[in-house]
């Protein structure tokens, strides 16, 4: 089998080296490349590939299309919105994710960013660079209040886990039923939105939950609430978002996803409002969680290799 890696997976040379070795052991070849998204690049190094892995890059159609062996596509990433799938399946082309690699680095981050817009880290920070004070810009603790998560998977059960442990009430929305001890009651999403102080993102992005957060489901929100997005940026309706904020009709967001990869056009609107973070889809980006997505997506292969396939899309 030829397999073709197309962008680098946040880990050592070592690591990679030390597959590229048990592979070719296997009988294998594996072939490492730099991130490059011109589809006609990516085509020539995946014309004669069996197998190819790559991360959040998209993925070109042709690729799919014209790649005569591509037989396992292999995304050392949760999302899959950016690959062709359907033009996969349709070909009998396999395609594994690197699901829960990234659960508590996402939770994590959603805390921190709950925490910054509670107690106005931003404006304070600035306030103290300048030499001046808190003053009128006294937060509020996490503590008591009530989030509202918006898709129970395994991301947003860990998000609402730790909100537990910070003394939160949590709701949640999701197409499913959902079970879990940190999650106190199931609601639609109507009540979620005016129910909750914060309001957190968890769903993937499909055809029905693109723009899931527009003008009107912004406007059932608290004055006093927050968003936090760490999903897929077109959940929301960016300009929406910021005018809602621009207008104070919500009191703050925090976005680490948006309808495009970073780096953002300087006029993003996003960029330009009171009270918000931005963060360059940064949430799964930590050491351990990129040693942990490699471990999975290197098993997904070598089970692949061997005739079972994990985490199947």
């Amino acid at each position: 089998m030829k397999i073709v890696l197309l962008e680098g997976l946040g880990v050592s040379d070592r690591l990679i080296q030390e597959h590229a070795d048990r592979l070719k052991a296997m009988g294998h070849s594996f072939h490492a490349f730099a991130k490059d998204t011109d589809p006609v690049v990516q085509l020539e190094r995946c014309m004669d590939a069996d197998v190819v892995m790559l991360a959040n890059m998209p993925l070109a159609p042709a690729v799919v299309e014209q790649a005569a062996n591509l037989k396992f596509i292999n995304v050392a990433f949760t999302g899959v919105d950016h690959i062709p799938v359907q033009a996969a399946k349709a070909r009998g082309i396999a395609v594994s994710n690197a699901s829960g690699y990234a659960t508590q680095a996402v939770a994590e981050l959603c805390i921190s960013f709950m925490i910054q817009l509670l107690r106005n880290v931003d404006q304070t920070q600035q306030r103290c660079r300048a030499g001046a004070t808190k003053d009128g810009l006294v937060g509020n603790l996490l503590c008591g209040k009530t989030v509202g998560i918006v898709g129970a998977g395994a991301i947003g059960k860990r998000t609402a886990a730790l909100c537990k442990a910070f003394g939160c009430t949590v709701l949640a929305y999701s197409r499913s039923q959902v079970c879990d001890s940190a999650i106190d009651r199931q609601v639609s999403l109507d009540e979620l939105l005016s129910c909750a102080d914060i309001v957190s993102l968890h769903c993937p992005l499909t055809e029905q939950t693109k723009g899931l957060i527009g003008k009107d489901q912004l406007a059932k929100m608290k004055r006093s609430a927050i968003l936090i997005n760490t999903a897929r940026g077109a959940v929301v309706d960016s300009a929406a978002l910021a005018a809602a904020l621009t207008a104070g009709e919500l009191a703050g967001a925090a976005c680490d996803v948006f309808e495009m990869e970073p780096p953002l056009p300087t006029d993003h609107p996003l960029l330009h409002c009171p009270n918000t973070v931005v963060t360059p889809h940064i949430a799964f980006a930590s050491v351990e969680s990129m040693e942990q997505r490699a471990d999975i997506v290197f098993n997904n292969l070598y089970s692949w290799l061997e005739g079972t396939q994990l985490n199947a899309i």
